[in-house]
């Protein structure tokens, strides 16, 4: 069965070749994009989806984002805009919310944000552990991401919990042994929250390791709360991503210019803990891949939509709208190794969104305004 996404006012490929086309048209067989171009030059298809000279953009990929989890930590957010600052403690209170909590509890939470940032135009998403930090609650998290993506990352080094508070060695053994053998199978990547209150670089660097060895790819939380280790280890070990960014040195900077490694920004973050905004503009001027995503988690960043990720990118962390887009999308893709999604060419799975709006410059300059009014992912309208 063949589809016919015609009428286009704007249709942006993140195809080099293809750039950003006029009166353009998407013809879709079966999950795939089988052909792109002009509208006057579309071949017939079995169905049409009328675009009705809108923008037509890739659908988002968000590579970074916690989205199995009990409770939630309005509280907490209500002490932060009182003046109390962000130090990740409040992980804790997830953890004991997520412990208590059955599988049905867990699935309907992530199904319901998966399916809201669908509605938004997320077609990719990845989605961490990190909640449980116990061997059984990490499995068992990792199980149910599984469920909803591929994209999944055991994230046992999120914070140490308060049953190990006394021997912090000894969580780091059980993460990289009897945890990661009963995570691994229900995951692609691994994860380290690397910084101030939770790991070291040491720890850091032993627990990717031990996930390298295990099969598992390495990404890392690096330098969110404050200048450290973290970025360099991470392209040191070769990992498809640093994530956060947000204290970088020259060095830092300079490692990532030099290396495969994305550079993943998390405004949502920033936005949520009233702390300052990584400085995109110094590392695409640098050279530096950089990605979008919402870190959806909810403590810091309780939010599924990458439009208004987009959004503060544009306004705080000085990307133009284009830049913006693409570290939204292609560069989402970039940060999971990814090269048939992010894009709209022929070849790539049919994920893309359909926008109540002539460009995508509306993404950024009406921030907050549901614009998606129809997604397609694998080749299927949502």
């Amino acid at each position: 069965m063949s589809l016919l996404v015609g009428d286009i006012g704007e249709l942006v490929t993140n195809d080099p070749e293809l750039g950003v086309l006029t009166d353009a048209a998407v013809v879709v067989e079966g999950d795939r994009i089988a052909w792109v171009g002009a509208m006057r030059d579309a071949p017939a298809a079995d169905e049409r989806l009328d675009a009705g000279g809108a923008a037509v953009i890739p659908g988002f990929v968000d590579s970074h984002a916690h989205l199995v989890f009990a409770g939630d930590r309005a509280g907490e957010f209500a002490a932060r805009m009182n003046g109390e600052p962000y130090t990740g403690g409040g992980i804790r209170t997830t953890v004991a919310a997520t412990r208590a909590a059955n599988d049905d509890t867990l699935r309907a939470g992530a199904r319901r944000l998966v399916g809201e940032a669908r509605r938004q135009g997320t077609t990719t998403i990845e989605i961490k552990s990190g909640y449980g930090l116990s061997v059984e609650d990490e499995a068992r998290c990792l199980r149910i991401a599984r469920e909803l993506s591929d994209e999944t990352t055991f994230l046992g080094a999120h914070v140490v919990p308060a049953e190990f508070a006394g021997d912090p060695d000894g969580y780091v053994r059980l993460v990289c042994g009897q945890m990661l053998a009963a995570a691994a199978p229900y995951a692609k990547w691994i994860d380290v929250f690397c910084d101030r209150g939770a790991f070291d670089g040491d720890q850091a660097r032993e627990i990717l390791t031990a996930g390298a060895a295990a099969g598992l790819i390495p990404r890392l939380h690096a330098n969110q709360l404050g200048p450290g280790p973290g970025v360099r280890l991470a392209v040191e070990l070769g990992a498809a991503s640093a994530d956060h960014c947000t204290h970088l040195s020259d060095a830092d900077v300079d490692a990532l210019a030099g290396s495969p490694t994305v550079a993943t920004l998390l405004p949502g973050a920033e936005f949520s803990t009233r702390s300052p905004y990584p400085d995109a503009r110094r590392l695409l001027d640098a050279g530096v891949t950089v990605a979008l995503a919402t870190d959806c988690n909810p403590g810091s960043s309780y939010t599924s939509s990458m439009a208004f990720c987009l959004a503060l990118a544009v306004r705080e962390m000085r990307m133009t709208p284009a830049e913006a887009l693409w570290a939204a999308t292609a560069g989402g893709a970039r940060a999971l190794r990814r090269d048939d999604i992010g894009v709209l060419r022929p070849g790539a799975r049919a994920d893309l969104a359909v926008l109540d709006a002539p460009s995508y410059l509306h993404l950024a300059y009406r921030p907050g305004v549901p614009l998606v009014t129809t997604v397609l992912h694998n080749g299927v309208p949502q």
